[in-house]
């Protein structure tokens, strides 16, 4: 699907683009591709059990996969980098916060296989990241703010395309259809810490907000925000 000349969601099986088994379920995360002549950077890529279909829709719009450069993890669980290891294999350089880049080295519960009776084919993480830190890769400044609380890696990455400031999330903001947070059953879920990371990505402006799962926000995404952090405050305290 197409959100911007050069970005597309090309996985995430919440509004169907992928599909692994149930219906508008929570499988397969929300994966991203952006065009550079520089070649493909993604921002998470799936579960692994759907890479094929994430290819395909990648060649419907003219993708080419052997052209992934570079995959950015929003955290570790599996439907969002259970396909890292994949990637990695096909040469493409994995970057994520220091936290998830552990979790994803080791494989282990933080990578919530168990949810999807799934094991989380361990894998090392290219290039650590740590908060506020900006890398340059096919031309595009990407810069990582880590907020922690669905889990202690999660990570948001911002980026200017076609004039406009994206902020791709993973599951730090939930669905519409499912609450405002992202699953509370990670193995280091912390409320406190959640409420702290929400409040301060509740004071950034972007254009453009790509969503974890399900439907992406292109108004005003930091009201969404900020509905969230009231939330967390009314339920969490």
């Amino acid at each position: 699907m197409q959100l911007l000349r050069g970005l597309y969601q090309v996985g995430g099986d919440l509004n169907g683009i992928t599909w692994n088994g149930v219906d508008a379920g929570f499988e397969d995360g929300n994966s991203y591709a952006i065009s550079t002549p520089g070649g493909i950077v993604m921002i998470d890529c799936g579960n692994g059990d759907t890479l094929p279909q994430i290819f395909d829709n990648m060649r419907y719009w003219g993708l080419e996969p052997d052209a992934i450069r570079a995959c950015f993890l929003t955290h570790p669980h599996w439907d969002h980098a259970g396909a890292a290891c994949l990637l990695q294999a096909r040469g493409a350089t994995l970057y994520a916060h220091r936290n998830t880049a552990d979790a994803v080295r080791a494989g282990d519960e933080r990578c919530c296989g168990f949810l999807y009776h799934k094991t989380f084919t361990p894998c090392p993480v290219d290039v650590p990241l740590d908060d506020g830190q900006q890398v340059s890769v096919c031309g595009i400044t990407i810069e990582a703010m880590h907020l922690p609380g669905h889990s202690q890696g999660c990570t948001a990455y911002f980026f200017t395309h076609e004039g406009k400031r994206v902020a791709a999330c993973g599951d730090v903001i939930g669905t519409l259809l499912c609450g405002d947070f992202g699953w509370s059953g990670s193995i280091d879920f912390d409320k406190k810490i959640y409420t702290e990371s929400l409040r301060r990505f509740a004071r950034v402006d972007t254009d453009i907000m790509l969503a974890g799962h399900g439907l992406c926000y292109f108004h005003q995404p930091r009201r969404r925000v900020e509905q969230a952090l009231n939330s967390a405050l009314i339920q969490w305290r």
